[in-house]
């Protein structure tokens, strides 16, 4: 693969389709002219998930990212992208994926606002996804640099049902962080209107990120800077990849049904 032609997948992890197109018309504006991206969902077989803002919810779907990102690798993409802001399974995933690289949004989105500014605060739908994301983002290491949480009260499928309504309340939310939190760049951790944080952040006056965009993003880089500079994913200590005889003699790592529905935006 030249150094200008990378594949990458972003990966829905629920067993529905329904949000694929909305990650496919964001992959096919802010993507990369070298870069194939292919937009997939997991089998219905997993559960008719629309979301998985709860942790029975990812706990019941993590099989499906684990095949799914094993399916990639063998496919030969360059990079796979876990679209959820929870970051569900990254470092599970990581284990399996070969040479191929995984990130996730909540990851991406911190080193990104850190990039952009020294303090950043995190808008999220409801009050429910606060301590794991808190946790998750102070795993990462951006404690300090974290202004806070500031919630809408909207479920991952609410965002969806008034877009006017949506963007209002996200705003405030938004307004408050910057204001009272003193944030100086914004996460968006969930918004489905792609484009919307272009709106913000002129309304605002600071960088506001847009989560897909940025998990999309180092995806991209990542694996341009696997091609440029030969920088392969460790499998070495806490990486170690587990064995393929022991995965065929275990043998769920595998399936026929993995992927639910695919979306495939050339490189141009």
């Amino acid at each position: 693969m030249s150094e200008t032609s990378r594949k990458i997948m972003y990966l829905n992890p629920v067993g529905t389709s329904s949000y694929d197109q909305v990650f496919a018309d964001m992959a096919k504006k802010y993507k990369q002219p070298g870069t194939e991206v292919h937009i997939t969902s997991l089998d219905a077989s997993v559960g008719a998930f629309t979301h998985i803002e709860f942790r029975s919810y990812e706990a019941m779907v993590t099989a499906g990212i684990i095949r799914a990102t094993r399916a990639a690798a063998r496919e030969g993409f360059d990079a796979l992208a876990i679209g959820c802001f929870y970051d569900t399974a990254l470092h599970d995933a990581r284990e399996i994926s070969g040479n191929m690289v995984v990130t996730a949004p909540c990851l991406a989105s911190c080193r990104l606002a850190t990039n952009l500014s020294n303090r950043f605060g995190v808008i999220v739908g409801r009050r429910k996804w606060v301590d794991q994301m808190k946790s998750t983002v102070n795993g990462y290491g951006f404690e300090t640099a974290c202004a806070g949480f500031y919630d809408v009260n909207l479920g991952v499928d609410d965002f969806q049902t008034d877009h006017k309504r949506t963007n209002e309340l996200l705003t405030g939310a938004a307004e408050e962080a910057v204001e009272k939190g003193h944030a100086e760049s914004v996460i968006l951790g969930c918004t489905m209107e792609i484009g919307f944080h272009e709106t913000l952040e002129k309304h605002l006056g600071v960088p506001v990120i847009d989560v897909s965009i940025a998990a999309l993003k180092e995806a991209e880089y990542a694996a341009e800077m696997k091609t440029k500079c030969n920088w392969i994913p460790s499998r070495k200590w806490s990486c170690e990849s587990p064995s393929e005889e022991e995965m065929a003699t275990i043998g769920v790592f595998d399936s026929s049904n993995i992927f639910g529905n695919r979306i495939i935006v050339e490189a141009n």
